[in-house]
């Protein structure tokens, strides 16, 4: 995991953990840390059934691109310190599948960053998700 006092990324299969993320940004010059915390719910608009889990993969790339993704936000918002991590694997419902941190000495700017990199990881790793429904049913969410 590359980590400097600006913060880190990683795709991971391992637990995260939001205070990690959280240290991980913070500075004394910060006044303001955004987190964003992604976990996985047990309904989907297009599922039959309940959900009762999901399982991410990732392209061999992902954490490289997640990496270089930090980095152009960090250009993008030079004032905020950022953390994102995305994990993969069977998550069950409640676990986390994406934390993200943004510090900086204004609130604006960190929420703007922290919505920024949110959505930029979301619409740009390659990272897939197969739903697990309670009857059973499975189905590959958000390919096109």
């Amino acid at each position: 995991m590359p980590n400097d006092a600006r913060g880190f990324s990683q795709v991971t299969d391992a637990p995260l953990d939001i205070a990690e993320h959280v240290a991980a940004v913070s500075t004394s010059e910060c006044g303001a840390v955004v987190t964003f915390i992604g976990q996985v719910r047990d309904h989907d608009p297009d599922a039959v059934t309940r959900v009762v889990g999901l399982e991410y993969s990732s392209h061999p790339d992902a954490g490289r691109i997640i990496g270089e993704i930090t980095e152009r936000m960090r250009a993008k918002h030079p004032l905020v310190n950022l953390s994102v991590s995305h994990r993969v694997g069977r998550l069950e419902v409640g676990d986390l599948a994406l934390v993200a941190a943004a510090a900086s000495a204004h609130r604006a700017v960190a929420f703007a960053a922290c919505e920024d990199l949110v959505e930029t990881v979301k619409a740009e790793v390659p990272i897939w998700k197969k739903q697990h429904e309670i009857d059973g049913a499975t189905s590959w969410v958000g390919l096109v």
